[in-house]
């Protein structure tokens, strides 16, 4: 099992930096044929979405993961500080995965302006390959239900980013202020703030069953063996 995940995390990292480099490739031509106005605030706004940002820390994650595989004696558990990035990440990987397919897949964006393999990778492969790790790799070190807490922090600070900066964004396709990743975070659409509210109080149901999920998985017996 132990080389079996070695090189599905090495799999994993690699396919990350693959579907976010060619996804940021294909943006920086699309952004440049419509002559955006600020090719930098673009490329800020591109690393500002979650599922962006939550799939750098599963390669991270998955590169620290296979370092430690390699290294560490085989029935040896991952050292705490991983045990919580790993949850954390997984429970991040696992909520992209299904606000994306049940929320965002119908949502039209521009034509020519999104990677088709790139984002399938980004939300549904990577979500899967993310929980598949969880379940099986050797090493889950079992946790406490505490870690909840630490789980829901960045996903706390990420909202309360998105809606500080999103009102003094210059938006190119609305060309109008107002900039936000995901259409249930935009508070001048239909419902204002209270529809923010509601969506941002569903995804925080969703990140604490999931990271629920994540922690009960951790402390079955396999974790212990």
């Amino acid at each position: 099992m132990r080389p079996l995940f070695i090189g599905i995390r090495i799999a994993g990292a690699l396919a990350v930096v693959a579907a976010i480099v060619g996804q940021l490739l294909v943006s920086l031509g699309f952004w440049t044929a419509t002559e955006v106005r600020d090719i930098s605030t673009s490329i800020t706004n591109f690393f500002s979405f979650f599922t962006i940002q939550a799939n750098i820390a599963s390669a991270v994650t998955l590169a620290i993961g296979a370092v430690l595989l390699l290294r560490a004696a085989p029935d040896a558990h991952d050292p705490r500080w991983f045990a919580v990035l790993r949850a954390s990440v997984t429970t991040y990987m696992v909520t992209t995965g299904v606000v994306y397919n049940l929320l965002l897949r119908g949502v039209e964006l521009p034509q020519g302006s999104t990677l088709s393999w790139s984002n399938e990778v980004l939300h549904v492969a990577i979500p899967i390959l993310m929980l598949v790790d969880w379940l099986f790799a050797p090493g889950r070190t079992r946790l406490g239900w505490g870690v909840i807490g630490i789980v829901v922090i960045y996903p706390i600070v990420w909202i309360a980013y998105t809606l500080v900066r999103g009102p003094w964004i210059f938006n190119d396709l609305t060309q109008e202020l107002g900039w936000y990743p995901y259409p249930f975070l935009n508070p001048l659409g239909d419902g204002g703030y209270a529809t923010v509210a509601f969506w941002s109080a569903i995804i925080a149901v969703l990140i604490g069953a999931a990271g629920a999920g994540v922690v009960a998985i951790s402390r079955t017996r396999k974790a212990a063996d």
